[in-house]
């Protein structure tokens, strides 16, 4: 099991820079699925692999052996090597746990603070507009009992047409109906698993504000004023100046590589069958071939180090593997 239940560890290594080349060449949609499952996937093997190196050392304590009936000798693996393993993946999983809370409380903190501080503004229909002159529109979702808005400010609005608004409104609906603060909150609880991973949020805060335009550019049935209205939006707004009222844990219009995002409005989609989107294709299968095979490799590796780790116990306990 000792050499096993390193690979999910080191994993990530290959798998993440493999994930974020795939994505690239994806539509918003799948590539954000893509970049949280991939997040989600290999993060989970982390923290089994941890748990199992924690396991394997604790089992070697005397009073854990007396308690399970185990023989030391029948353990294997050299307890200067386990011992000392289980101790800092003991610590790491303690890490990440509080990690994981932290994340996961100040999320939800924000949430309620961004709620509790809106509430008392005008409300018309799923829109909630501050009185704040700096431009600033976001999606905030919504909670037990309290449908999600799309909050906007008063300088936000004077600085876009009445067209303008409504491709901005349907791009934070896209926010708000694809729930795709879940995205980013599962991304940023992976990576206090493993901090390579965190190199994955970015791409996918882009993929999640692409999704988000083409949903909007649907919607509103024009492409070009969607595009003029997000790039609007950005000038607009200050992103150095911090928003009062709008969480951290939420996407903005204006977030991210807008030029990307106004260029990809405005670039027709390419026609299907054509030589260069077949060779597109034919990459993106060998990519995918490639991190498929690195998650799946992680995942096995955890199983086979808990098969492992198993049938040691039952030697240990003087009882035939597999009985």
């Amino acid at each position: 099991m000792i050499f096993a239940v390193w690979i999910p560890l080191l994993m990530p290594l290959l798998a993440v820079p493999a994930a974020r080349r795939l994505a690239e060449s994806l539509p918003p949609r799948p590539a954000a699925w893509l970049l949280t499952g991939c997040a989600a996937l290999l993060a989970g093997c982390t923290t089994a692999a941890l748990g199992l190196l924690a396991t394997a050392g604790a089992l070697r304590l005397p009073p854990v052996a007396a308690l399970e009936h185990l023989s030391l000798p029948l353990l294997g693996d050299d307890p200067a090597v386990s011992v000392p393993a289980a101790g800092m993946a003991l610590g790491l999983l303690a890490a990440c746990a509080c990690a994981v809370a932290y994340r996961t409380a100040r999320h939800r903190g924000e949430l309620r603070a961004a709620r509790r501080d809106t509430a008392a503004h005008p409300v018309s229909g799923d829109l909630c507009v501050l009185p704040d002159a700096a431009p600033d529109a976001y999606a905030l979702p919504g909670g037990p009992g309290r449908p999600g808005r799309v909050v906007v400010t008063a300088g936000m609005l004077r600085a876009l047409s009445p067209a303008e608004r409504e491709a901005l409104f349907a791009h934070e609906r896209a926010h708000l109906a694809g729930r795709h603060h879940l995205f980013l909150l599962t991304v940023a609880l992976a990576a206090a698993c493993h901090p390579l991973l965190r190199s994955l949020r970015a791409p996918l805060a882009f993929a999640l504000e692409r999704w988000a335009d083409e949903s909007a550019a649907s919607r509103v049935g024009d492409r070009r004023l969607t595009a003029r209205a997000i790039g609007r939006a950005a000038l607009a707004a200050r992103p150095d100046a911090p928003a009062r009222y709008r969480p951290r844990t939420v996407l903005a219009a204006t977030a991210g590589p807008v030029p990307r995002r106004v260029a990809a409005l405005l670039t027709p989609a390419p026609e299907p069958h054509t030589p260069a989107l077949r060779t597109g294709f034919r990459g993106r299968r060998l990519i995918a071939a490639a991190l498929l095979t690195c998650v799946t490799f992680s995942a096995a590796a955890a199983l086979d180090a808990a098969a492992d780790l198993h049938q040691t116990v039952e030697v240990a306990q003087g009882e035939t593997p597999g009985r």
